[in-house]
């Protein structure tokens, strides 16, 4: 085994520990409103006052009363770890273990967190300028949809490594966000509308924005 394996297999396991360590946070907060949910542990209403003072609520973007002062900031944040649910749940988590697995030996630890958040805030934004909901979003789909934006992005990297040309490089692109947008049309419909799709494109165009405007962050830098 030569260095630069080594490198690249240290640094595989570090941003590894990056997106377990989100899945097991995301995991403990939604098992510990499971057991409040059935007056296992503290109150049923834990829930609630999460959702409350952790939920995105995108009134507060305009005329709405926040619970505590920063309340409006910290919402693009604290929404990411709050999850509707084990299905939610379960989803986000296996999306983000199968990203994650992909990405671990073309992102460093750190650029992976900071894709990760800046996707998570991004998603915050879309749902801020484009839902005119009056219920909380929670959920880490934001950010795992910027994810995939990354995902995309470095097998287009691959690709160009590999020699391919452009034609293809650009069709591959197409053909998976045309993918991932017509999929998440469809998951729209059968939710009834429930899907916040304004998060998912929000979190997907974010990650490319970064990507495009910081090179450190690109897959590979």
């Amino acid at each position: 085994m030569d260095g630069s394996t080594t490198v690249r297999d240290s640094r595989a396991a570090q941003a590894r520990y990056v997106w377990l360590g989100l899945a097991l946070v995301f995991c403990a907060i939604e098992a510990l409103l499971i057991l409040a949910d059935r007056g296992l542990v503290g109150s049923p209403l834990w829930r609630p006052l999460a959702y409350q003072y952790g939920g995105f609520w995108a009134g507060l973007l305009h005329s709405w009363t926040p619970n505590y002062g920063l309340q409006p900031v910290a919402m693009f944040f604290s929404y990411m770890i709050l999850h509707a649910g084990w299905q939610h749940l379960l989803g986000n988590v296996l999306a983000l273990g199968w990203l994650g697995a992909q990405l671990e030996r073309s992102l460093s630890a750190g650029r992976l967190a900071a894709l990760f958040v800046i996707s998570g805030v991004g998603g915050g934004i879309g749902f801020g300028l484009l839902s005119a909901s009056p219920r909380p979003m929670v959920g880490a789909s934001g950010a795992i949809m910027g994810l995939i934006a990354v995902w995309i992005a470095a097998d287009a990297q691959a690709l160009r490594a590999e020699g391919a040309s452009k034609r293809r490089v650009y069709g591959m692109v197409l053909w998976r966000t045309t993918l991932i947008a017509a999929l998440n049309a469809l998951a729209w419909v059968l939710e009834a509308g429930a899907l916040a799709w304004e998060t998912h494109l929000g979190g997907f165009v974010a990650a490319a924005l970064a990507m495009a405007l910081v090179p450190a962050l690109r897959p590979g830098a």
